[in-house]
């Protein structure tokens, strides 16, 4: 294992000033339509918007202090990217991040409005990566991977501790996967605490490249996806985070687009929350019963809620 329970406790009690504990929401509309009791871990309501400033926040409070003055860098299209800034300026260092252009607008404002310095690049051309690690060569700043760390994982399996906590009973946990830093790290904590649960990725259709790596017992690296889910156009699975997704993830569920913004369409109206597209994945996979049939308990992360202003009136007006 990359990580262990420990390690994620740990990272529990680091970022406890940090990062929110966010409530778990249950209701009936959703029970009935995924015909089992369903309890949503609402990260969209966490500090930032979304759960990626428990992984951000647990690697920059880790960070030597000697080397923490010279800065952060990150690459990522908006939660991440939002979440480094956030933890970055907490810590009183300064982040510079790289995005891609075509990053959702409240993303990127959102990112600058914490202070961080924005490096725009071409998903399509460009490799973020080269980018970023040619900063931090630059620099001296620490490069803060969006989920391919043994920190990153730790910070966010803290998520399903909560989510376990309040919903002890669970017999089934529904992920969202991207590079794979929530789930591995989600599936260890889940596991070591419950060991009878079953733990399921679920990623969009058209970015599913966990799904083929799942398949194939190997890594593999699809094109650029082009899904509306932005924070999980990934292309290949972690090298760390793989490995964890082999082991202790039982499979790997797809949906639809149409499926993500009707179950964004239906927390909205009928919950009253608000979630973006990555964040519904794994909620879609609940509502449209992408799971097995046999679970009575199911517990969903809900991953993250910034939705750029013309997506919300598009859902809203169906």
């Amino acid at each position: 294992m990359a990580i262990t329970l420990e390690d994620v406790r740990k990272a529990s009690e680091r970022i406890r000033p940090f990062a929110r504990r966010t409530p778990v929401m249950t209701s009936k509309s959703v029970d009935g339509r995924a015909e089992a009791s369903v309890f949503l871990k609402c990260e969209n309501l966490q500090r930032g918007g979304a759960f990626k400033i428990r992984g951000a926040a647990n690697f920059v409070f880790s960070i030597p202090k000697q080397d923490l003055p010279r800065g952060v860098v990150a690459f990522s299209s908006g939660n991440h990217a939002q979440a480094v800034a956030l933890a970055a300026q907490l810590a009183g260092t300064r982040a510079t991040i790289v995005m891609p252009s075509d990053a959702p607008k409240s993303k990127v404002e959102g990112t600058r409005a914490r202070g961080a310095e924005i490096v725009m690049y071409d998903r399509f051309k460009e490799d973020r990566e080269a980018i970023g690690a040619r900063i931090a060569s630059e620099t001296g700043a620490t490069l803060v991977p969006p989920y391919d760390h043994e920190w990153i994982m730790a910070g966010a399996g803290t998520a399903a501790v909560e989510l376990l906590e309040s919903a002890p009973d669970l017999e089934a946990l529904l992920v969202c996967v991207g590079g794979g830093g929530l789930i591995s790290g989600s599936a260890i904590a889940a596991k070591s605490i419950r060991p009878s649960i079953r733990v399921f990725g679920v990623e969009p259709e058209l970015a599913n490249d966990t799904f083929q790596s799942f398949a194939a017992g190997r890594r593999i690296g699809i094109a650029p996806p082009e899904t509306i889910a932005d924070g999980l156009r990934s292309p290949m699975p972690g090298a760390l985070t793989f490995p964890v997704i082999k082991e202790w993830v039982e499979s790997i569920l797809l949906v639809s687009e149409e499926e993500i913004l009707e179950t964004m369409r239906f927390l909205l109206l009928r919950m009253k929350i608000l979630v973006e597209p990555s964040g519904a994945v794994a909620a879609a996979a609940a509502l449209y019963r992408k799971f097995p049939p046999e679970f009575e308990q199911v517990g969903v992360i809900v991953s993250g809620g910034n939705v750029d202003p013309d997506l919300i009136a598009a859902v809203v007006g169906g």
